[in-house]
């Protein structure tokens, strides 16, 4: 009986939101805006390295970010990503956001990118913090090993 009480108990959340950020993949875009030649993803990563052995070949730094948030408003949710660069105040990091649309019950993937003029005027990532918000309530965080 106690089992049962706990296993049914278990998935009564009181109506919280439950929300997950799964992978953060910071990737180098190219000037034609790719992060790869070929989909495979050896290719991928072959063609990152090349890209981080080559910056000026670099137009831009896009995260792709696996989420999903169940049983928030979906008109208020919104995905941010903070950058310490080398050529920034480590005490100010750079902050990029993007509204994004949750679904029910599936795991999405959105991007946000820094390119442009910011990108220049960063430098190299040192590190990054991906954060998932509804208005302004934390849902979900996943950050790098230095931040």
């Amino acid at each position: 009986v106690l089992i049962t009480a706990v296993l049914l108990t278990s998935g009564l959340d009181g109506g919280a939101a439950k929300a997950r950020i799964y992978k953060v993949l910071p990737h180098r875009l190219d000037q034609r805006g790719r992060h790869a030649l070929s989909p495979s993803l050896y290719e991928r990563d072959a063609y990152q390295a090349y890209l981080r052995n080559h910056p000026e070949e670099c137009s831009a730094l896009r995260f792709d970010i696996q989420w999903r948030a169940n049983g928030v408003t979906p008109d208020n949710v919104k995905l941010r990503v903070e950058l310490r660069a080398a050529k920034t105040d480590p005490a100010k990091p750079l902050v990029l956001e993007t509204p994004v649309k949750p679904k029910l019950a599936r795991r999405r993937w959105s991007a946000v990118t820094l390119d442009g003029d910011r990108y220049q005027a960063a430098g190299e990532i040192i590190s990054w913090r991906a954060t998932l918000w509804e208005g302004d309530r934390l849902l979900a965080e996943q950050k790098s090993f230095l931040w």
